[in-house]
């Protein structure tokens, strides 16, 4: 990665403004159900708190449009970082005026403080240039820890870039050095699965992986319109009509490429979107009307694992199934277990963020990966080639 990290700035005795990604999960009762995104921050919060530095949080937490909500205040995320700390976590009221200019101010190196919820103002979003520069007044330097908004031109990873020199913090590094590694000198064979819903979300993604890998793999609802694009029947199978050309022409480039596409050979259908719906698996030439497609069945698992036990570089993004269900999860949590072995063979396997990430989360498995991604959308984006505006504003080394 072409751009500063927080080793190449002298941190000691400055008021360090950093963003971080804790947009974590939270219950009815406002107790965090995944930590994972705040611990991807520890590494950069410590070498900080090493070095000398005052650090001030600052992240969003849902979607609260622009205006204060009681159930996406940060307090929660403080209690759980100042036990992973083991140090106290002071927050504020507010992510700018006169509170939290106090506290920034009174902040003394080693110590922490976490601004609330950046989205209770519209003018994040909107990339609002005073809300920046009130946000910047905060801190001496600036620090982009949070890989998951880097997809996005906002106040927090863009706009304070315009008053305080921004650095790339370890999660961004890892992110950027992980996913471009793959992208730009892969150990081959190189293999990509793609699943998920809509082809529509991954038309950019997979043009360009069918130009840099060695073989796709497609899995999940966009299989359908795909299968449909070869002249199968599918019958209440989730379909983007309008796609077909699409998925057809992406069929037709990979073969001109002379890339490996490989499509379900059967599938498991349901009589209804349940999890307690009948099921079977079928040939993806047989899907009777009436009948839907939820996940791929144990032959394409088989397709799928002799074309992966030779892989050397793996990127996923898309669950092959309808893997919130437990009978249409077998072709998701199979590729887990084939990924696992690859990584344990010597293979680097990345897991690009989303559902994709979840599922590996929840079956124990993100410690056996490579590299599992906390941003679905910048990893997405990535993939497809995208410049990141929260990386692009960063300084060059």
């Amino acid at each position: 990665m072409n751009k500063k990290t927080v080793r190449d700035i002298d941190v000691s005795g400055k008021r360090v403004l950093v963003r971080v990604d804790f947009n974590v999960p939270l219950d009815d009762q406002q107790h965090i159900t995944d930590d994972t995104r705040i611990v991807a921050a520890l590494p950069t919060i410590r070498y900080l708190l090493d070095h000398g530095a005052a650090v001030i949080l600052m992240s969003h937490l849902g979607r609260p449009k622009g205006q204060p909500v009681a159930a996406m205040r940060l307090a929660p995320i403080a209690i759980r970082l100042s036990e992973l700390l083991k140090l106290p976590v002071e927050t504020t009221a507010d992510c700018i005026g006169p509170e939290a200019e106090q506290k920034a101010k009174a902040l003394q190196a080693g110590q922490v403080l976490l601004l609330e919820n950046l989205r209770f103002h519209k003018e994040e979003e909107k990339n609002d240039p005073e809300f920046a520069r009130q946000l910047a007044a905060l801190g001496d330097l600036y620090v982009n820890d949070a890989f998951g908004t880097a997809h996005r031109a906002h106040a927090s990873t863009e706009g304070v870039t315009h008053t305080l020199p921004g650095v790339s913090g370890f999660l961004v590094e890892k992110e950027i050095n992980f996913l471009g590694s793959a992208l730009e000198h892969p150990q081959r064979p190189f293999v990509a699965i793609v699943g998920g819903a809509k082809v529509s979300d991954k038309i950019a993604v997979l043009e360009r992986l069918i130009s840099l890998a060695d073989s796709i793999l497609i899995g999940g609802g966009m299989a359908n319109t795909f299968l449909k694009a070869q002249g199968y029947e599918i019958g209440d199978s989730l379909l983007e009509e309008s796609k077909v050309d699409v998925a057809r022409e992406l069929i037709t480039k990979a073969k001109e490429q002379g890339k490996q596409f490989v499509l379900p050979t059967d599938v498991v259908i349901a009589d209804r979107f349940a999890a307690d719906a009948n099921h079977k698996v079928v040939a993806a030439t047989e899907v009777p009307q009436g009948w839907r497609i939820l996940d791929i069945g144990p032959a394409t698992i088989q397709d799928f694992y002799a074309v992966l036990a030779k892989a050397q570089t793996i990127v996923w993004n898309g669950t092959l199934g309808v893997a919130e269900m437990p009978a249409f999860a077998k072709g998701t949590e199979a590729t887990i277990q084939h990924l696992v072995e690859r990584t344990q063979a010597g293979a680097t396997t990345i897991i690009g963020g989303g559902d994709s990430a979840a599922a590996v989360e929840q079956a124990g498995a993100a410690s056996k990966m490579s590299h599992v991604s906390t941003g679905g959308g910048a990893s997405l984006e990535f993939l497809e080639g995208r410049i990141l505006p929260g990386v692009a504003a960063l300084q060059d080394k």
